[in-house]
């Protein structure tokens, strides 16, 4: 699971916590992976606050503080505006 794939290298806020399980949002470890792959990416190219895209979800992750803030899924991705992010991936 999440926790002990990527316990170390990115870290889940309590708002995004709330959200994945209100929202039964379940990612696998090769999707964990990606997100991961993601924000480096994103930290390469300096991003600080990143849209990251897997599949059917998207995180707003803090990359420089490696941590997820959000979660939404596809049924609630028409209704929401991401704001203070500087890049998506």
């Amino acid at each position: 699971d999440f926790g002990t794939i990527l316990q170390d290298q990115l870290k889940l806020s309590g708002h995004a916590q709330t959200r994945l399980q209100s929202r039964n949002i379940e990612l696998g470890a090769d999707q964990w992976e990606r997100v991961m792959n993601g924000v480096n990416k994103a930290a390469e190219k300096g991003a600080r606050d990143s849209l990251v895209m897997v599949d059917d979800v998207a995180l707003v992750v803090s990359v420089k503080n490696r941590t997820v803030i959000t979660a939404v899924d596809k049924a609630n991705l028409k209704e929401n505006v991401f704001t203070n992010i500087d890049s998506a991936v």
